[in-house]
């Protein structure tokens, strides 16, 4: 036994020394050193030896399975080397090429106009003023004199989690909650930017959208003050020649109250489908705040005037890109996004 057992170390040293890559090596390994290999298949035998003899067979085993794993660990080492070095040779590096460019993102076409409004009325003195998304019935409607039977409500149907508590409406419930805590120091000079909810679903409505609400609350704010704003605001966004129109309209919380549009980006004013051949294209309400408002917030409207304004961003992004489906900006395609 101790003769096979120098034998096989003998022949697995060759052996070792032969080999030429990791694959066989690992094999040999598996040959000599695993669980049926040579060495422990020879051991298996041991019980057949002398007693005596017993521990000098061990010793020269475990000897023998010391210089194989030696062995094996060095080839290992050498042949990794060796095929580093040769995968270094043969994959060149030409540095004249140019370098490859990261794919760097960009803003939603909705956020660069956001911050495009943003940036203007912050130009005109307003300052930015953010609310909850999740409002009270009394926040949204009722503070701003759309009490619960109020007929208009039926226009902003929305998502009620209980009977006192909805997804807002619109960013007006920021106005009153900042009046309140501002009371009774003038001026109010705010913007209300963020995110809307009513049940509408279409090419020209979402569930969900963006609203850009202002408000200006003085001791002699007039409507001309609020038309000035507004058409400077205009003439920034969409060029100096729009032109603006005030019509009358209804608002619960604006007295009196307005629609404004502007000339028809796309025709210049002469008539086309987009505008419907009128040359006009509405893009948001107005109007002085009503007095109840301006009441219920703790201002005296004797003492006190002030206008409202608001607007949806995808309304002036759809307008500025000349985009006729709202849903696109949602879709998350990045052809359409990539344009931006």
């Amino acid at each position: 036994m101790k003769d096979e057992l120098l034998e096989i170390g003998k022949k697995a040293k060759e052996e070792i020394e032969k080999i030429s890559n990791l694959e066989g090596l690992n094999n040999l390994r598996v040959k000599y050193l695993g669980k049926r290999g040579e060495i422990t298949s020879i051991l298996r035998g041991i019980s057949n030896v002398e007693p005596q003899k017993r521990p000098e067979i061990g010793a020269i085993a475990n000897q023998i399975r010391a210089e194989i794993e030696e062995l094996i660990e060095k080839k290992t080492k050498a042949l990794k080397e060796e095929e580093k070095n040769k995968r270094m040779l043969e994959e060149t590096i030409d540095v004249t090429l140019p370098g490859k460019r990261c794919a760097f993102g960009n803003k939603h076409p909705l956020t660069k106009i956001l911050e495009e409004i943003q940036s203007i009325f912050l130009g005109l003195g307003f300052s930015v003023a953010e609310g909850p998304e999740v409002e009270t019935d009394y926040y949204n409607f009722e503070a701003l004199n759309l009490p619960k039977d109020h007929p208009a409500r039926d226009m902003q149907d929305t998502f009620f989690i209980n009977s006192e508590v909805l997804l807002r409406t619109h960013t007006s419930p920021v106005q009153v909650r900042v009046m309140e805590k501002a009371y009774p120091e003038l001026p109010v000079k705010i913007i209300c930017p963020g995110k809307v909810y009513r049940r509408d679903d279409d090419a020209t409505h979402s569930p969900m959208f963006t609203q850009v609400e202002g408000l200006a609350v003085d001791k002699r704010i007039t409507f001309s003050d609020l038309k000035g704003t507004l058409s400077k605001f205009v003439q920034i966004m969409f060029g100096e020649k729009t032109k603006v129109r005030f019509r009358p309209s209804f608002f619960p919380f604006t007295e009196p109250s307005a629609e404004v549009d502007i000339s028809c980006v796309i025709c210049a004013g002469k008539g086309c489908r987009v505008c419907g051949n009128t040359g006009w294209l509405e893009i948001l309400g107005a109007g002085m705040v009503h007095p109840k408002v301006l009441e219920m917030s703790g201002y005296n409207p004797e003492e006190a005037a002030g206008f409202a304004f608001g607007m949806g961003v995808e309304r002036i992004a759809m307008l500025k890109y000349g985009i006729d489906d709202l849903r696109l900006f949602y879709d998350n395609d990045l052809r359409f996004l990539k344009q931006f």
